[in-house]
């Protein structure tokens, strides 16, 4: 009889993020798809998915967002 490996597990759902404008303003917990990090660009990545989410909220409200100054991964 052989023995099974187990595969790893594969990481599902939303990792969170605090994004810090130039501004001051702050937005918290702003959900990025954690397949996202996987790839190699990670942080560029993670930047652009929200960079992207930022413009559809200026489109919506008309009014632009800032330049994003920082992103700080959100406690669990």
């Amino acid at each position: 009889m052989t023995t099974r490996k187990k595969s790893k597990p594969l990481v599902r759902g939303f990792i969170y993020y605090d994004v810090l404008y130039d501004d001051g303003s702050r937005s918290s917990r702003r959900r990025v798809p954690a397949e996202i990090l996987e790839s190699l660009d990670g942080e560029k990545a993670v930047r652009a998915v929200i960079e992207e989410q930022d413009n559809e909220i200026a489109e919506k409200s008309g009014r632009p967002r800032g330049k994003i100054r920082q992103l700080v991964r959100s406690p669990a």
